[in-house]
């Protein structure tokens, strides 16, 4: 049996977020401010076992990538957009049509042609494909500014909160356009979900293939965010054997003990990989021990 994963980075903690607790993520926040400090976790994360870093695409996580290519380190980049955070701030402040003009113009003022030309495309025949792909264009530029012109991530996710409201609309041309976008790419599409079992079904009635793409979904022992339930997501996490599934809230938010996070990962062989968040040194220290444990390959 292969017991080879993942071990990813999560960037909650840089961006102030616990699901846990609202005074917690308040204290994080406060803590961590620095994209030195963090850049610093991220490496020692990496010197004691991690392979890579997910990340939503935002100024403070790009601030750290900058800080890491500086010091001529680059992770394995499995990049989440759009960094909901973000657009819910500025939707707040400016309003739907005032962020959609927002963008359009950081697109603009980014000097990337292709995004530019499928902007303009879409936006002249009311193509929703090729204003998707000049959003995607604008974000991976994004980040291959923050690193190396040639760098690119290896996986590139949609956020949840894009998947799950494309799920339950039934946009199935969204999915294969964004799939088949990415692979001419030769970046590796991926999809962030709190509930797998319904994504699967869909996915398999539209008849995308798994093999192609990343999963990442919650799988912890208490079944915290695993949705409908945590035994509905372990029987849909058997049915695609040869899918890349990476977990996340591993540890329920800080709920469980790593010990015991482990021994749980550590049984479903079909969890290919974990993304953990690091909010200080210890924490970036616990990867040698999430090596050892899940025989993490390096």
């Amino acid at each position: 049996m292969d017991r080879e994963k993942i071990l990813l980075v999560g960037d909650n903690p840089f961006h102030g977020v616990s699901h846990l607790s609202q005074d917690r993520a308040r204290e994080r926040s406060q803590e961590i401010t620095n994209p030195e400090y963090c850049a610093g976790l991220v490496r020692l994360s990496l010197d004691n076992g991690a392979d890579g870093f997910m990340f939503s695409v935002s100024e403070t996580t790009l601030s750290i990538i900058r800080e890491l290519s500086g010091k001529g380190i680059f992770p394995k980049l499995y990049a989440i957009v759009p960094a909901a955070s973000d657009y819910v701030r500025l939707a707040s402040r400016l309003g739907t049509p005032g962020m959609a003009a927002y963008l359009a113009r950081q697109i603009l003022l980014s000097g990337n042609l292709k995004a530019i030309a499928s902007g303009i495309k879409g936006a002249i025949g009311r193509d929703p494909v090729s204003l998707m792909k000049a959003y995607l264009f604008y974000e991976l530029y994004r980040i291959k500014s923050s690193t190396t012109p040639s760098a690119k991530p290896y996986c590139f996710l949609l956020h949840e909160i894009v998947t799950e409201m494309a799920l339950a609309l039934n946009l199935s041309w969204m999915f294969k356009s964004y799939i088949d976008f990415m692979l001419g790419l030769k970046i590796r599409p991926g999809f962030e979900t709190r509930n797998l079992p319904y994504l699967l079904d869909k996915f398999m009635k539209w008849g995308i293939e798994l093999d192609k793409i990343t999963l990442v979904a919650p799988f912890n022992k208490v079944g915290f965010q695993m949705s409908p339930s945590r035994t509905d997501c372990e029987r849909a996490l058997k049915s695609i054997p040869g899918t890349e599934v990476i977990a996340m809230s591993v540890l329920a938010s800080g709920y469980l003990k790593l010990p015991e996070a482990l021994a749980y990962i550590n049984d479903i062989p079909q969890i290919k990989g974990v993304v953990v968040g690091v909010s200080r040194d210890k924490h970036a220290y616990d990867f040698k021990i999430l090596r050892e444990v899940l025989g993490a390959k390096r």
